[in-house]
């Protein structure tokens, strides 16, 4: 048996299908993985996301730390709300974890990923060492991801008349706190949404309210397809402690000025680019009947061979795609190999769909 989450009963009341997921069970469907999909991408879906890890940062030297572990800047947050997406490395420029940063009050909040919790704690608290700064793991809270075009309007029916209007206020990628929730504006699935932080003893009643109301319950089947069309990295499979940001499509992420920011895995980063970064992260399109899976060989005409790193039938394209790491002169085709057999495919740039829009 896994851990489970607040929703854990709610979840098998619902009929979900149980799996484990890095030690947790969750839903990964309630009887339909494409009606999920499809559901999230043409109204909303509520996924229940309490596996995640929510840490807040506080001390006196909240901010000039931050800057040196992370390699996005959060001194960008200029304004408490505000929020961004980072890696976090080594020293060697690898990828311990992706997380999202809010500015709040009292410091900062890290939403990072369940399988990575035990080493990002170790991680920063280790290096918290000499600094005022307090690192708390926010245990006692749950995440519900409410996501797709109609999201945040049936939200803000069900809520307070507050929290209804700090739904309607909250530009993308912003965060604030309404008492004991933190509502913010952000997602993992190429829709506008939610994701709530609220304690954990209130949200099964909540999530009952939301489907109650109409929203879809949906689990991690529609949650990966709907990441991978919208070409979001999954942590262990897309980006890891083996790849650096400038081979992960994250090249953009990382905040290079000023220059005199020294955060960790810099040097590495920089080695990297003055070598020549040898591979890059890529969309394939399957034009064939067939599907595109992890770990299967991708083969380049005269150039070399990458490998899928996510793969899967997109119910929004009718097609299979993937994302596959592959060398960095990689054009417009390439080969997978399918039990045995190669198929051509079409390489895109890494991003297949948002906000319903079909983008390659």
């Amino acid at each position: 048996m896994g851990q489970r989450t607040p929703i854990y009963d709610l979840h098998l009341a619902l009929g979900a299908k149980m799996v484990d997921f890095g030690g947790w069970d969750l839903p990964l469907h309630y009887g339909s993985q494409v009606e999920e999909h499809h559901q999230v991408r043409s109204d909303c879906g509520v996924f229940d996301v309490s596996h995640m890890t929510v840490i807040d940062i506080a001390g006196s030297q909240a901010t000039p730390w931050l800057r040196q572990l992370l390699a996005n800047d959060v001194a960008t947050l200029s304004e408490t709300g505000k929020a961004l997406y980072s890696t976090m490395l080594n020293e060697q420029g690898g990828v311990i974890d992706d997380l999202l940063v809010y500015r709040t009050e009292g410091g900062y909040r890290l939403v990072a990923n369940a399988a990575t919790r035990g080493k990002d704690l170790v991680w920063l608290r280790t290096r918290k060492v000499g600094h005022d700064v307090e690192v708390i793991e926010r245990e006692e809270l749950a995440i519900l991801a409410i996501q797709g075009p109609h999201a945040r309007e049936k939200v803000a029916e069900l809520v307070s008349a507050p929290r209804a209007e700090l739904i309607r206020e909250l530009k993308p990628f912003e965060g604030r706190a309404d008492g004991d929730w933190f509502i913010a504006r952000t997602g993992y699935t190429g829709e506008d949404g939610l994701e709530i932080n609220l304690p954990a003893e209130q949200a099964p009643a909540f999530f009952n309210d939301l489907v109650g109301a109409g929203i879809a319950p949906s689990g991690l089947g529609a949650r990966d397809t709907l990441r991978l069309e919208a070409g979001l990295n999954l942590y262990g499979q897309d980006i890891d402690e083996m790849h650096s940001p400038l081979t992960s499509n994250l090249a953009g992420k990382i905040a290079w000025e000023p220059a005199e920011r020294d955060f960790v895995g810099r040097a590495a980063l920089e080695a990297e680019q003055a070598a020549g970064v040898q591979s890059k992260l890529v969309g394939l399109v399957l034009e064939e009947r067939g599907v595109l899976r992890q770990h299967q060989v991708v083969r380049i005409a005269e150039i070399g061979e990458g490998e899928i790193t996510s793969g899967s039938f997109s119910p929004t394209l009718s097609k299979s795609i993937a994302l596959a790491r592959v060398p960095v002169a990689t054009a417009d085709r390439a080969e997978v190999e399918i039990r045995g057999k190669w198929y051509p495919v079409r390489v895109v740039k890494p991003t297949f769909v948002r906000h319903g829009k079909t983008l390659i």
